[in-house]
């Protein structure tokens, strides 16, 4: 069997209001991905605010110190809600299972108020982004039974960690 390796993940908290002593869902996501054997390249909070969410994206993804972005917050359905749009603009790739999946998952406990999630995964420039909904217990569930398997390396019988050497391929 191989060994596990490391990932470089930044963690951001799309909000308005949430402070670092209060970003109780960006802590969830810094907690478990340090447990998992995870580097934490970086943790940010930003406003709700495309310009500014997409300019920090682009600073993570043109970064070799990042290999994935995971962002809380701004998924919903209001209109100050935007981190669906400012993700989806800036893929090369769109990754619609995550998505899909994290739904099906969320039904499980929120049952039908999970179709207010509009949570989003891609790729860009071979750097994996992921946009999960601003409650601890979304980021829970999408770290706990997708994202941790995931960015596994030994997962079977596939993860996306396998498919970094080969993301910017041609």
């Amino acid at each position: 069997m191989s060994e596990k390796k490391c990932v470089n993940i930044a963690v951001l908290t799309v909000s308005d209001t949430r402070t670092e002593a209060d970003d109780k869902s960006g802590q969830v996501l810094v907690d478990r991905i340090k447990d998992a054997g995870h580097h934490l390249a970086e943790k940010k909070i930003i406003k709700d605010e495309k310009d500014l969410l997409q300019e920090q994206l682009k600073k993570w993804i043109a970064s070799p110190e990042v290999d994935v972005v995971i962002a809380t917050g701004g998924t919903g359905v209001t209109g100050r809600d935007i981190t669906p749009e400012a993700f989806e603009e800036l893929y090369d790739k769109a990754i619609p299972g995550f998505g899909e999946l994290f739904r099906m998952l969320s039904y499980q406990n929120i049952k039908t108020s999970t179709l207010q999630s509009r949570c989003t995964g891609g790729v860009t420039n071979g750097t994996f982004l992921f946009a999960l909904p601003g409650s601890t217990g979304a980021c829970k569930d999408g770290w706990d039974q997708i994202l941790v398997h995931q960015l596994d390396s030994t997962h079977k019988p596939c993860n996306l960690v396998e498919l970094m050497p080969r993301l910017l391929e041609k």
